[in-house]
């Protein structure tokens, strides 16, 4: 409806449709509703444990997501090792020695997608995904810099990741 009534424009990435505001007037409009919302326990859901975890870092659709998920992404682009490409994002020669670094062999390009943006809903900004996300998820996981949480998609950092893949991510 608010596609219809040109208040928002829609933005198609594979099975998923974002939204973005038409203008700087529903902007307003949307910060004004923000203002009213801030006083509520939706607001703050972010502040308390399951969710605040799950904010941090979680898997999204087999890829990095969260804060550690945009930090990933972030740092990749301001490092050159992922420029951007018609078709998402392109592995650069700093973006294969940053991999040999970790111990990843640069992955294939295979029949999906191997690098694009994936809006993140906690962070309101995007992270990698595609199956260059994936490999460095598994290779994360596999190095146990991160390790699953207690709900099926919350990751949490070891402190062998504090270590070694923080200092990787610095934006």
């Amino acid at each position: 409806m608010l596609a219809d009534e040109g208040l928002v424009d829609a933005d198609s990435r594979g099975r998923h449709r974002y939204f973005r505001v038409k203008n700087a007037d529903v902007a307003r409009a949307l910060e004004t509703l923000s203002v009213v919302a801030a006083g509520t326990d939706a607001a703050e859901k972010w502040l308390r444990g399951p969710y605040k975890r799950l904010q941090y870092a979680r898997s999204c659709y087999r890829h990095l997501a969260g804060e550690l998920g945009v930090r990933l992404l972030e740092s990749l682009i301001l490092g050159r090792a992922l420029i951007a490409s018609e078709r998402g994002y392109e592995l650069t020669r700093k973006g294969r020695a940053w991999l040999a670094e970790i111990g990843l062999p640069p992955p294939r390009h295979c029949g999906e997608r191997y690098a694009y943006a994936c809006l993140d809903w906690s962070e309101k900004r995007d992270h990698l995904a595609g199956h260059l996300a994936t490999a460095l998820l598994d290779h994360f996981l596999e190095r146990h810099w991160l390790v699953h949480g207690d709900h099926p998609r919350s990751l949490e950092i070891t402190p062998h990741g504090r270590r070694l893949l923080l200092p990787r991510l610095q934006v």
